[in-house]
């Protein structure tokens, strides 16, 4: 896995998956908040699998 994620998108999505998860944690959204798992797992690799699919890289240097 090549890093295909910039630091302003991992933190994007750090941020966005954790308040979806929050959201559904609490019940103000349903279980589909329970997606932004995904987004911070992401996050954490660095590495987002349908920007490989569409050759989209975010991160200047890699």
């Amino acid at each position: 896995m090549t890093r295909n994620l910039a630091n302003w998108d991992r933190i994007a999505r750090l941020v966005l998956g954790g308040l979806l998860v929050l959201l559904a944690i609490t019940g103000t959204i349903g279980v589909w908040g329970f997606l932004g798992v995904i987004l911070v797992g992401t996050a954490f690799v660095s590495f987002c699998p349908v920007y490989r699919i569409f050759g989209l890289k975010t991160c200047q240097d890699c």
